[in-house]
């Protein structure tokens, strides 16, 4: 069925409510590390402190990784996820303290960075929860045959989320304050939660119930190491982040390089989130099974020469351009990695192999903002974007020349397998 009807998720009224709290959530967490960039820049004026908001992410995030994933698959997803939130409401509600005048009028300006910057340790230790957990409770929502459907709508949702969030947080910082914007955030955050309560709590499906922690941990490295598909491809995206992370120097581009003020940032944050919306949009209809290694060592390779054409020029709407297209090029790289990561899978090892793909991945964008801010206090912000750039063509390059195997990758027996199921 799923394989004629591009909406096949999108018929389950539980998946539906599912996408409606991630996207307040995501929509909530764009927004708000958007804010805390402008401020902590406008504090600072040092492209350093930027870097640093990133490495107060990234170190609980790593740290806490595979023991979250654990935690995860022993738990049951619908109420552990519950609680992320409610602690991610209390994050929230700090940064919008923070920025109070009445409350932070005699404070020092080194006080209240170091605050967000605690503010944002912890934000990095309870994400190390959220991607295992909302990775496990889908598939818990949806049949095994719709997993790539529903894969490729989650990740739109996202990606949707991430398009309107930082251009939001770019208006309404001009419009109402840095203040007035985390107070918004804080009550997205709180409706997710709301919505949370309409699902259902979900079966635990691990037999090993107790199982002791290095044991987990250990099955769990194994089963992501020893499967080629999957390692490749988070190995692959993880340089490619790593080196490509010019998102984080953004602000850096829009008051000092192209002076567009706010609002031009909220354009330039949302760009590559459009690009890749659409172009997930696109593979609920045309799918990107075949010949997957090749297309995502392309698009890897398009999104380093987007990285390096964005650091290059000085006109506003060459950069969106660019930008753009950045996107579009990650768009592919998701839909490939995310329907690896879903059909390879063993429900009972979701939380694991899911904090893994966070370690590799998605803490990587925080790494590669810290990397970025680094390179451009050394090298300048143009210097370092283009070297970025030109590290990501070197790494795919690379790894097509390298790995055969991975070039071959098709997927299309995985799927057919999948739908034939049940």
């Amino acid at each position: 069925m799923s394989k004629k009807d591009p909406y096949a998720a999108l018929r389950i009224k539980e998946f539906n409510i599912f996408l409606v709290l991630r996207f307040a959530l995501v929509f909530a967490w764009s927004m708000q590390f958007i804010i805390i960039e402008w401020q902590v820049y406008s504090i600072t004026k040092d492209p350093l402190s930027l870097g640093i908001i990133g490495l107060m992410e990234i170190i609980p995030a790593l740290a806490m990784a595979l023991f979250a994933g654990h935690i995860v698959d022993q738990r049951e997803k619908r109420n552990l996820l519950a609680v992320c939130m409610a602690l991610f409401s209390l994050i929230s509600l700090g940064l919008f303290l923070l920025t109070w005048p009445k409350i932070v009028a005699d404070w020092s300006s080194n006080t209240i960075l170091y605050s967000i910057y605690a503010l944002v340790f912890f934000g990095g230790f309870l994400r190390s929860f959220f991607g295992p957990t909302i990775f496990s409770l889908v598939a818990l929502i949806v049949a095994k045959k719709i997993y790539p459907n529903a894969a490729t709508w989650s990740s739109s949702t996202w990606q949707m989320a991430s398009v309107l969030g930082p251009a939001t947080a770019g208006v309404l910082i001009s419009v109402i304050g840095v203040h007035w914007s985390l107070c918004f955030v804080f009550g997205l955050v709180v409706f997710a939660l709301m919505t949370l309560t309409q699902i259902k709590k979900k079966p635990i499906l691990n037999p090993k119930i107790g199982e002791p922690v290095m044991q987990s941990l250990k099955e769990g490295l194994n089963f992501v190491f020893k499967t080629k598909a999957i390692l490749g491809a988070l190995t692959l995206d993880m340089v490619a982040v790593l080196f490509g992370g010019a998102i984080a120097l953004l602000p850096i581009f829009a008051q000092d390089i192209l002076h567009v003020g706010s609002e031009g940032f909220g354009v330039l944050r949302a760009a590559p989130a459009v690009g890749a919306f659409l172009t997930m949009l696109i593979t609920a209809y045309i799918p990107i099974s075949k010949n997957a290694g090749m297309k995502l060592l392309a698009a890897v390779f398009g999104f380093g020469m987007c990285i390096i054409v964005f650091g290059l020029s000085s006109i506003f709407w060459i950069s969106v351009v660019a930008l753009f297209f950045s996107g579009v090029t990650d768009g592919v790289s998701m839909v490939i990695r995310q329907t690896i990561l879903q059909i390879k899978t063993p429900d009972n090892m979701r939380g694991r192999v899911a904090s893994v793909n966070s370690m590799f991945v998605g803490s990587s964008n925080e790494l590669g903002a810290f990397e970025s801010g680094v390179t451009a206090k050394l090298m300048g912000t143009v210097t370092a974007v283009v070297f970025g750039g030109t590290m990501t063509l070197i790494t795919a390059v690379t790894t097509g020349i390298v790995s055969p195997s991975f070039r071959k990758l098709d997927l299309t027996a995985d799927l057919e397998e999948h739908e034939n199921a049940e």
